[in-house]
């Protein structure tokens, strides 16, 4: 520092920032422009408190850190109160040394600038400035000690692993309760004048320990995650890793793949969606889906429980999953509250392919919670349910688009292995250090391929284009041009829709691929799944086309249906099979008169009566071709079934009506919503209304200049306000509001009115009213 020149403050700084300079500041740091400041002033002491710096230090990367941790050492140098610094640049290189090139430390310098963690101290000249930072500085760093100068900094991974490995027990005992949990640690042999044999010297000697004071030390981050088994954080070389290679498919395939993936999630959801409709599952007492519950429905419909975990956490993030109370009750219900599908299922099930795969990925995108932890165990012992409050967590769908944001930085069709993505994320997210493990990381890609986002290691066109999206969706949530975006991408993604099948000699039917909602309609109607994936297989049988009878379809119709929609000829026994099941169904008949049974042969109605069904249902004869039952429809043709019969449903007209079950539905109480991730980022009105303000209060803070020539407050001010209006003049007001807040404004005054100010202040265009009692002081300008 020099006498002639001071060091210029962070509030004078700012003021002389443009306005786009200072829409760069609070779109970087959203959190200093609500509530709009009070001039740059009050921005400039938002901007150095602790708990802003310790979030803007949230979206550092490690090269940043080390710029920072090289400031703060060279500036710890200066005799300094409120201040840090001045530090040239070539001060932080020299720190740094030949892990860091000029250029990126110039851009990371530029910056931090930009976020007004540090500004240039005007000591410097244009060339080489001089920067001079806040004393909550260190708020930014991930860690209390200056790890990335210690001296393990430039030592290669291998050799810190040699050195644990050297350790005898007791000291590599303690560094591991460090590295499970708090790598803060307290101790009085942490003074530098401790005996030197202890455990805790040898450690800060050897640079696994780091002495923050004469009690406290810190374990190495290197070290933590080595004893962890996690991947080793580079320091040595502090420029970006370049995670994943090319690989053996290209982005067609891997966004084929992905798509392959899509369509098998949205099987497996639709198949779990119907057996909690005929069977819902019991809720626990904590509130989740237990896991008896679990293997319940992975029988039921053939999955795994991991994949029926999966499912039931993103069909209820999509609201198609609820807790209630079903209607019409399912069979077996206790009437207890139950996990069910919501009304909103039969809507979700008439959407285009595309559309239902986007709701579950955005599900999925948003959920704060981690799917893959159910199963696990908690501190207590107790296991994580799926659908328990327990696995809830504000952070995870954030570490999910960390996850993501790594990936979309890498080229298109670039294979990445989880400990390689593990590693870049540790570099752009110092802050999260302990959270990017190769489970995390591995679990979190395998759910993203589970989904179609991810396929091959290699992140798929849908996958960037529902990050882009989200990213969009966050700062302009009324926009819906980046969700057409991602459902176009997956339209592309998607094969085309297969308008016929192979009908097969072992009376199977062969699609090869998804099917239009015409066809399928049709299919799942008169075949059985028998397995799916790109190309699925059918299998008819005659209860199959029992099925199809039963909702008003003819034999005629069917045999039209495979003739059409067959590009192989249809077996002949295929035919034979079902006109035999068409000339048996439907000879009797049950109506919905609650309930009556008619049969056009009396003979096959008189076998009916003779039956144990006929006394189950209370079956009384009205005539040689009718009877009657109290018993409902669905009843008595379920009692029919099991004895033998073949009996078909009509209404009152006599027609064929389809009355399968299915299933209860409880009401989605959860409105559908988009959580917030981050704080959002100001738009460019508001932007552009908070430095408006800024801008006019810095004016009226301003001193008085010879252009004031009158001033008064008290008695004086409404003569002093007249005169203003008959003269167009702007008057500088002081005022307090009804909380006592003392404030300073220009006002372009219009009148008086009711013992008020009307005027406009500031560039606002809407006119302010001022009470007369609360103006404190007047200048005519």
């Amino acid at each position: 520092m020099t006498p002639d020149r001071p060091v210029r403050g962070l509030a004078e700084t700012l003021a002389d920032r443009s306005d786009d300079e200072l829409s760069g500041l609070l779109a970087l740091r959203p959190d200093l422009a609500s509530p709009p400041p009070r001039g740059t002033g009050v921005l400039a002491q938002r901007a150095l408190s602790s708990a802003s710096i310790a979030l803007a230090g949230d979206g550092l990367d490690l090269l940043t850190v080390a710029v920072l941790e090289a400031f703060l050492d060279a500036g710890a140098l200066a005799d300094r109160t409120e201040l840090i610094g001045p530090v040239g640049r070539d001060q932080i290189v020299a720190r740094l040394g030949r892990r860091a090139r000029r250029p990126a430390v110039d851009a990371r310098l530029k910056l931090l600038a930009d976020q007004a963690l540090i500004w240039d101290a005007g000591t410097g000249t244009a060339r080489k400035p001089q920067w001079v930072a806040g004393i909550h500085l260190p708020a930014a760093l991930p860690w209390r000690a200056h790890v990335l100068l210690g001296p393990l900094a430039t030592e290669d991974p291998s050799m810190v692993e040699s050195r644990l490995d050297a350790l005898d027990d007791r000291r590599r005992g303690l560094l591991l309760t460090l590295a499970a949990g708090s790598p803060l640690g307290r101790s009085r042999d942490a003074a530098p004048d401790a005996d030197p044999q202890a455990p805790v010297p040898q450690l800060i000697a050897d640079g696994l320990l780091s002495r923050i004071d004469e009690q406290t030390v810190e374990l190495v981050p290197m070290a933590g995650r080595l004893l962890r088994g996690e991947p080793p954080l580079i320091t040595a070389d502090l420029s970006e890793p370049q995670p994943g290679a090319a690989g053996r498919f290209g982005p067609e395939q891997i966004d084929a793949a992905g798509a392959g993936e899509a369509l098998e999630l949205l099987r497996h959801a639709d198949e779990l969606l119907t057996a909690l409709a005929l069977s819902p599952a019991a809720i626990l007492r904590s509130g989740g889906l237990g896991v008896r519950e679990l293997r319940r429905l992975a029988k039921a419909t053939g999955l795994t429980t991991a994949r029926i975990a999966l499912l039931a956490e993103l069909l209820s993030a999509a609201r198609l999953i609820d807790r209630g109370f079903p209607e019409p009750a399912p069979d077996g219900w206790n009437g207890d509250e139950v996990f069910a599908p919501t009304v909103a299922v039969d809507g979700w099930r008439t959407l285009g392919t595309e559309r239902r795969w986007l709701s579950l990925a955005q599900a999925w995108l948003d959920l704060p919670r981690r799917p893959w932890q159910v199963g696990d165990t908690d501190r207590d012992g107790n296991t994580l349910a799926a659908l328990s409050s327990e696995l809830h967590d504000a952070g995870a769908a954030i570490s999910r688009r960390q996850v993501f944001e790594a990936l979309a930085a890498t080229e298109p069709a670039t294979v990445v292995s989880a400990r390689e993505l593990a590693t870049a994320l540790a570099w752009r997210r110092p802050r999260q250090l302990r959270r990017w493990t190769d489970r995390y990381v591995s679990e979190t890609l395998r759910e993203a391929t589970d989904l179609g986002l991810v396929a091959h290691g290699a992140l798929t066109s849908v996958g960037r284009a529902l990050l882009e999206a989200a990213e969009e969706a966050d700062d302009h949530p009324e926009d819906e041009a980046s969700t057409a975006a991602v459902l176009a991408a997956m339209d592309t993604a998607l094969p085309a829709p297969v308008d016929h099948f192979l009908v097969q000699a072992d009376l199977t039917l062969m699609v090869p691929g998804p099917m239009t909602p015409e066809l399928a309609e049709q299919v799942t109607a008169v075949a059985d799944l028998e397995s799916g994936g790109a190309a699925s297989v059918y299998r008819i049988s005659e209860e199959s086309i029992r099925r199809a009878l039963d909702t008003g379809r003819s034999g005629a119709e069917l045999v039209e249906l495979f003739t059409t929609a067959s590009q192989t000829p249809v077996p002949q026994s295929l035919t034979y099979l079902i006109e035999d099941v068409a000339r048996r169904h439907g000879r009797l008949r049950v109506g919905l008169a609650s309930s009556f049974v008619r049969c056009e042969d009396p003979a096959t109605l008189a076998e009916v009566l003779r039956s144990d069904a006929a006394a189950e249902l209370s079956l009384r004869a009205l005539a040689p071709t009718v009877a009657v039952s109290p018993a409902p429809v669905r009843d008595v043709l379920v009692a029919l079934q099991t004895a033998g019969f073949a009996p078909a449903g009509e209404d009152s007209s006599g027609a064929l009506i389809d009355l399968r079950s299915r299933g209860g539905r409880v009401p989605a109480r959860r409105p559908p919503g988009r959580p917030a991730h981050r704080r959002s980022r100001p738009g460019p009105g508001q932007l552009a209304a908070v430095i408006s303000r800024m801008r006019a209060s810095d004016r009226a803070e301003a001193p008085r200049d010879p252009d004031v020539f009158a001033s008064g407050g008290g008695a004086s001010t409404p003569a002093l306000i007249q005169l203003a209006i008959r003269s167009g003049r702007t008057l500088r007001i002081g005022y307090v509001d009804a909380t006592g807040v003392a404030s300073r404004h220009l006002v372009s005054p219009s009148a008086i009115s009711a013992g008020q100010l009307v005027g406009t202040a500031g560039d606002d265009d809407e006119p302010q009213r001022f009470s007369l009692h609360r103006i404190t002081a007047v200048d005519v300008l």
